[in-house]
């Protein structure tokens, strides 16, 4: 199948949350895998201490990405790292991870 569009997300971990944050992917709600237009999707831990998580998806569209990112199944499948970043700001830490959407044309394969 082809993959037309890749949405990468670079999530960054303070130190003492990674365990954490790989906890809630191996647990993950797999809300993701019946959309629409979904393809795949990896998540790769860096080799570095400070480098960022990439999360990659594949998408038939773009248009399906945005769908995804609109719906209720989004919500659902990040409900948990949610409530850790509401959590964190109510005890008046700072957020444990940080996350940067980047969306990506494949042109070769």
């Amino acid at each position: 199948m082809n993959k037309h569009f890749v949405a990468i997300n670079y999530i960054q971990c303070n130190a003492d949350f990674r365990e954490r944050f790989e906890q809630l992917f191996a647990t993950r709600a797999h809300a993701i895998d019946t959309m629409p237009g979904f393809v795949n999707m990896h998540v790769l831990r860096p080799e570095k201490d400070g480098e960022a998580y990439l999360i990659v998806s594949y998408w038939e569209t773009e248009q399906a990405f945005k769908d995804w990112m609109k719906s209720e199944a989004f919500t659902a499948g990040h409900r948990r790292g949610f409530e850790e970043l509401a959590k964190a700001k109510a005890e008046g830490r700072p957020a444990p991870m940080s996350s940067d959407f980047k969306i990506y044309q494949v042109i070769s394969e």
